[in-house]
Parts: structure tokens; C-alpha cells; sequence
């Protein structure tokens, strides 16, 4: 379909519409008025059940409202969609969010290929139907129904799955901040590379965080991604035949053989994670070795030897067995090491365990660790509660990668090589 070129004004809108908007607290469009609240530019509520929703003026229909709009969001049966998007086009309005669900995702297709229809018809951007919309913090807008609002940061998250935001949303206070996030839903119009050319073009992206359940126009995906100047990082879901069957009815999308997309995924030049968390503490933290080579250094054998399966496991490439300094290492005892690290190539970064016990120094071995990142990759885990927070807190000041959980390490090192 023949789009606009720029989708700027799903991120950056002055004025909303939100059709369906109402001031019954369980519907969709209240939830919606809500999270716009604290949004600087104009909202308009459309429903001509009410005069007022949340003290603005209502108006009954797009028509009825004489101002310009940027964006129009659209909240209300599917059936009565159709009829809403004919009037954004007869209203010039180009960009279009349809929350509204009863499409594909339950074999209406024919309805969802009428809403598309008009779309083209009037060259509107259509992101949606039966998706979780849009958020950009840095503007204080949030079109989803999540419960939390994202902090600022510098991650674009564009997703298949709309409910994920809420989780990840939550997750992330405190931990990583978005520069944007997109649910595209049934992928009825606007597509994953439509929003990946939005993001690397945004000054403010530096990562790009995909969950993808199918991907439509492969090679145009493929195109997109290698041109992107930006990371990009992917979670496929169906990977499994249950996975697969799952995806079906949740967006209306079938997933293929998940050995087909890692293909596709590799020859875009795109990073798989496993996980969510691994992707979300990839992009986070930045890790960027040079190569797979890993030397493991603990104060604990038990330890070390957890985290060597966990890195067979993840094919990274153990060159030596893990260096055990036993428990009684003390912050001296690492500096040691790592001193001697220093002025070795045989590896590409080094893993630092430590598990406190009583000679333990976490401080001050933290120090250790971050003069050793300044010559050096090192990735940081610190087992333990509040005698290594501020050990913890040294690492993440100075950028080094610290974690709490030994396969996580491996896992985020995996997405990154």
C-alpha cells in the first residue's frame, strides 16, 4: 500500500482524536483519555453518547470537529470502524491507530481487508487493527492500556504483541528507559520496516528491539534492516510447533519454521535473542565484545563451573578453565588476576564472579574491575542481596555490566556475538 513517508506524527503529534473515548471506567476508551492526560498537545474526545469526557468537550462525530488532527485513535466495536476511517480520509487525517480487535485475528478477513481498502484509498498510515498503540515518553504520550508509564531512554521497541508493553513497561522503572515504543498488531498497513525507518532516523534511538510472532515482505525487511544505522535486536516467538499454533490466534499471523527466520535474521545483519531480558539488557548495557573468547575468574568453584556450562551452552568459546580463587579471595587477590589479564590477547572478555563471604571485599573489588574495563571487556556478577548493592551500584555508575544471575551473563554475551 502507498504510504505517507514520514510517520513522525504518531510520535509527535500536536492534536488526538480518540473515537470511543468515554467516562465509563472499564471501557478501552476511558483507560485511553486517561493515559493522554498528561499529554501536552490537544485531545479531542469523540462519542456522541457524551457532551464531556474527563472535563474536555466531546464531540459526536470526527466531522463535527472543525480543527485540524494529527493523529486519530480509534476504540470502539469493529464493526463501526470502517465508517470512522472514511471520515479521516474525507477530514485529510494520515495518521490512523485501530485499537478496535475482530479482525484477521479471528478470521474476519474480510472486514479487515475493507478498513485496509479505504486506508489506501485516502493514503492513510494505518498502524493496527487490534493493537496496544503507541507510547513516546520523552513527550509524555502513551496511547496504550498498560499500567505504567515507560521512562525515558534511548530503546525503540516495535512489537507483534501489544500486552508485552505492560510487562516490559514495569520492568523497565529504574532499569532502562524508551525512546519509543509501537504494537503493530495485525499488521493490516504499516509493517515492522515502515517503523524501523521511523526509528533509525530518530536522534534520539539507539537501539531497536523487535518481537516478531511473522514477518510479511521478507525481502523488504531484509533491505531495511541492512541499511539501518542503528542496532537492531529480535525475539521470535513460534519457535516451537505449540509456539507456532499460539501466534495464530493471537494476531492472525502463522509462523513458519523458525530455522527460515533465523536465515532471514542473519542475512538482515540482526541480532537473536532467547529472551526478552536478553534482549532488553543487551540494548541496556551496551555489551560489544570483540569475539567469543571468554576467561571466567570466581571466588566460588561452584560458581565458575555453572557458568562455564552456561557458556558452552550458549557456544561461546571457554579458552581456560575457570580461575578459582577460592573463597577466601579478597579484593587484592583480583587485582592480581586481573593485573595479569591485562597484557594477554589470548581472550575476549572476562566474566568476574563474586559470591560474598566472609574475606570478601565487594567494593573494592568492584574498583578493580572498573580500572580493569578501561583496557579491557569485562562483564561483572555479583551473587548476592545488600552486602553487594553498592558494589553493584560502583559497577553500573562506571558501565560495566554487572548481573545477579549466572546464566543471564551468558545468555546477553550470546545476543551480543
Amino acid at each position: 500500500m502507498e504510504k505517507e513517508s514520514s510517520l513522525e506524527n504518531f510520535f509527535s503529534p500536536e492534536s488526538i482524536a480518540v473515537v470511543g473515548a468515554s467516562d465509563n471506567p472499564k471501557k478501552v476508551g476511558h483507560i485511553l483519555m486517561k493515559k493522554l492526560l498528561n499529554f501536552k498537545g490537544k485531545v479531542i474526545p469523540i462519542n456522541p453518547q457524551h457532551r464531556e469526557v474527563l472535563g474536555k468537550k466531546s464531540y459526536a462525530s470526527l466531522t463535527e470537529y472543525s480543527g485540524d488532527l494529527d493523529l486519530v485513535i480509534i476504540a470502539i466495536p469493529s464493526q463501526k470502524v470502517e465508517k470512522i476511517i472514511e471520515e479521516c480520509g474525507k477530514k485529510q487525517i494520515k495518521n490512523v491507530i485501530v485499537i478496535s480487535a475482530g479482525f484477521s485475528e479471528i478470521k474476519n478477513f474480510e472486514l479487515e481487508a475493507r478498513i485496509v481498502e479505504v486506508a489506501k484509498r485516502y493514503k492513510i498510515n494505518l498502524l493496527g487493527p487490534n493493537c496496544f498503540g503507541i507510547a513516546n515518553p520523552y513527550l509524555n504520550l502513551d496511547t496504550t492500556f498498560a499500567n505504567t508509564t515507560a521512562r525515558k531512554g534511548d530503546i525503540a521497541f516495535i512489537s507483534q504483541s501489544g500486552a508485552l508493553w505492560s510487562s516490559i513497561s514495569d520492568l523497565s522503572v529504574g532499569k532502562f528507559g524508551f525512546s519509543g515504543f509501537v504494537s503493530l498488531g495485525n499488521m493490516a498497513c504499516l509493517n515492522f520496516y515502515d517503523f524501523i525507518k521511523h526509528f533509525d532516523e530518530d536522534k534520539k534511538t539507539k537501539t531497536i528491539v523487535l518481537y516478531i510472532e511473522k514477518l510479511k515482505q521478507g525481502k523488504k525487511f531484509i533491505e531495511i534492516c541492512k541499511k539501518s544505522k542503528k542496532e537492531i535486536i529480535v525475539i521470535k516467538a513460534g519457535r516451537t510447533k505449540q509456539g507456532s499454533e499460539a501466534t495464530v490466534s493471537h494476531t492472525g499471523s502463522l509462523a513458519t519454521d523458525f530455522e527460515i527466520y533465523k536465515g532471514v535474521f542473519k542475512q538482515a545483519n540482526i541480532r537473536h535473542a532467547d529472551s526478552l531480558f536478553s534482549a532488553f539488557n543487551y540494548a541496556r548495557l551496551k555489551i560489544k565484545p570483540k569475539g567469543n573468547r571468554i576467561v571466567i575468574l570466581t571466588n566460588a568453584g561452584g560458581a565458575g563451573a555453572l557458568m562455564a556450562d552456561y557458556c558452552i551452552e550458549q557456544e561461546l568459546n571457554l579458552v581456560k578453565a575457570p580461575i578459582d580463587l577460592l573463597g577466601t579471595a579478597t579484593a587484592k587477590d583480583y587485582e592480581t588476576v586481573l593485573n595479569k589479564l591485562k597484557n594477554q590477547n589470548f581472550y575476549d572478555s572476562v566474566i568476574v564472579i563474586l559470591t560474598p563471604q566472609k574475606m570478601s571485599e565487594s567494593e573494592k573489588t568492584a574498583k578493580e574491575i572498573v580500572e580493569f574495563s578501561k583496557t579491557k571487556s569485562v562483564i561483572a556478577c555479583f551473587l548476592g542481596g545488600d552486602s553487594v548493592k553498592k558494589a553493584k551500584e560502583l559497577l553500573e555508575k562506571n558501565n560495566v555490566p554487572c548481573f545477579n544471575n549466572l546464566k543471564d551473563v551468558t545468555e546477553v554475551l550470546g545476543v551480543g556475538l
